[in-house]
């Protein structure tokens, strides 16, 4: 049997990003927290300091073994990508700094592997989440996000071990 792994995902940005922490155990998970960081309003450095300061938080609390986190897309204002790209530093940082693995996914990879569509909406991605995790409440969309890319982790995590079995 698998030993359990902790995974923390994020969808990061600069108003709210969405946390979220699973324990992935063979085809098993377990929600373990999850909630969407509202930044302040103001000057862009201190909202990074308030992202990063929450993440050292969850990071401290749940002790997860690897970061899972969502690619930037390509945004209609660059302004918005740019400072989206900033909130991505800053929890991929959060991270590094406590020697814990990143891993990045696109939304399209993730909702295709936990709705099965790529182009599934912000409601399917919160229902399956609810289902997959049996909690009878979905969180909120942004922490939905998070635990979503917390199981897309998990599950190509799975399907290369199943892979590297059978060489």
């Amino acid at each position: 049997m698998q030993s359990p792994v902790t995974i923390l995902g994020i969808d990061p940005g600069s108003q709210i990003t969405g946390v979220g922490v699973i324990e992935s155990q063979g085809n098993e998970y377990r929600h373990i927290y999850s909630e969407s960081l509202r930044l302040p309003k103001g000057d862009l450095p201190y909202r990074l300091e308030k992202l990063f300061t929450g993440l050292q938080n969850v990071i401290a609390q749940t002790k997860p073994q690897i970061v899972s986190i969502e690619k930037v897309f390509l945004a209609k204002n660059p302004q918005s990508a740019l400072v989206l790209g900033h909130a991505r530093g800053a929890a991929m940082l959060a991270a590094v700094v406590n020697k814990i693995p990143v891993v990045e996914y696109s939304a399209t990879e993730i909702k295709k592997t936990v709705v099965g569509k790529g182009r599934a909406d912000k409601a399917q991605v919160q229902h399956m989440i609810r289902v997959l995790l049996g909690l009878r409440i979905a969180p909120e969309v942004d922490a939905s996000d998070a635990l979503a890319a917390a199981i897309c982790h998990a599950h190509h995590q799975q399907l290369n071990q199943a892979l590297a079995k059978r060489r």
